[in-house]
Formats: C-alpha cells, structure tokens, sequence
C-alpha cells in the first residue's frame, strides 16, 4: 500500500514538532491511568471490598503500562531522529 504526499507529510509534520509529539503521550498516559483506575473502582464497587484493593493495583499498574508507552515511544522516537 502505498502513502499519499498528504500521509508522508502529516507524519513528519507530527514527528519534526516535538509539542505535537509529547502532548500526545501525554493524553495516553492520562487515558491509560484513567481507565485503570475507574476499572479498579468499578471491581471494588462490584465486589463490595472494605478497602479499595482493586483500585490500588489496578492504578499502580497502569502508572506502569503508561510508563512503559512512554519509554517505547522515547525511544522509537530517538531511533527515528538518529536515523535521519
């Protein structure tokens, strides 16, 4: 399949303006940890637990899930820039 000059464009558009980059990781980070942690709301909800268990590991491990995006990305990111 091939790209369009309006795909190749936009992408190194997005990875030339390091705003646009980390903004996105950002929102990630915040969607990953949210999610996580309404997930470990809702199970401790469900489950009836005297101590919110659920939504301490479940948050704990998408504080991890999210820190390993963002190392991912950092990365992938700073191969792409040697590249060039």
């Amino acid at each position: 399949m091939k790209k369009t000059g309006k795909d190749t464009k936009a992408n190194s558009k997005m990875r030339s303006n390091p705003f646009l980059r980390f903004s996105n990781i950002a929102i990630q980070m915040g969607a990953i940890i949210g999610l996580s942690t309404w997930g470990g709301v809702k199970l401790d909800d469900h489950f009836k637990t005297q101590r919110p268990y659920y939504t301490i590991v479940l948050s704990l491990l998408g504080i991890g899930i999210a820190l390993y995006v963002v190392i991912k990305d950092v990365i992938d990111t700073s191969k792409n820039d040697q590249d060039k």
